[in-house]
């Protein structure tokens, strides 16, 4: 029943999974130092780095690395900020179930830069969503999202905060219909066992 959780930095999401209660076997990064490993340890979680430029290829380290995951036999991949493009191979091995959250109201703004994009486009709502991880990034299956409303004097800054407090709202939910097997995949749409919200709105954000 537990996750592995794979970093770059901070890891933000990844604290928001643990003071949840989700539990995580332990939590990976591919850049050593990156400040999630230390919160980790400090919570008595197992980390391990499997830095990508000791790899001379995008297939080499993306072995070592599920090779690494593989120890644990986690039941979940869960992806917090980990800051990497996954090959087609890597994706297929942990197929249907690794989980990411992504800073955009998908399939809106895939990839980065989402909330100066959102400002660019004028969009009068904004937020976040957790999807299953495909070989089309930022382009799988979609478990839950939250909205905000964009306000005239935000800037990408402030709108990022904003969206933060909803990610660690709607992730630790996902993660946990994940593992308590709530999830459904239809024709590419997630649904989830007891109806439970898949949508949050928060308007006073």
């Amino acid at each position: 029943m537990s996750s592995v959780v794979l970093i770059s930095g901070r890891g933000s999401n990844m604290q928001a999974l643990i003071d949840a209660g989700i539990p995580v076997a332990a939590v990976l990064s591919n850049v050593p130092g990156a400040a999630g490993l230390a919160i980790a340890a400090q919570r008595g979680i197992p980390t391990a780095v499997v830095p990508h430029e000791d790899y001379a290829s995008r297939e080499s380290f993306e072995d070592a690395l599920a090779a690494k995951i593989d120890e644990y036999s986690p039941r979940l991949v869960a992806l917090a900020g980990f800051m990497r493009v996954l090959t087609a191979g890597f994706v297929q091995r942990f197929r249907d179930r690794m989980l990411n959250v992504h800073p955009s109201l998908l399939p809106a703004f895939p990839g980065l830069n989402t909330h100066e994009r959102a400002l660019a486009e004028g969009v009068k709502l904004h937020g976040c969503s957790v999807h299953f991880v495909t070989a089309d990034l930022d382009h799988g299956p979609i478990v839950a999202q939250a909205a905000i409303p964009v306000h005239r004097e935000d800037t990408g800054e402030s709108l990022a905060r904003r969206v933060l407090k909803q990610e660690h709202v709607i992730y630790p939910r996902a993660v946990q219909w994940f593992l308590d097997g709530k999830l459904v995949i239809r024709n590419g749409v997630v649904s989830v066992k007891g109806n439970h919200a898949q949508l949050v709105f928060d308007d006073s954000a």
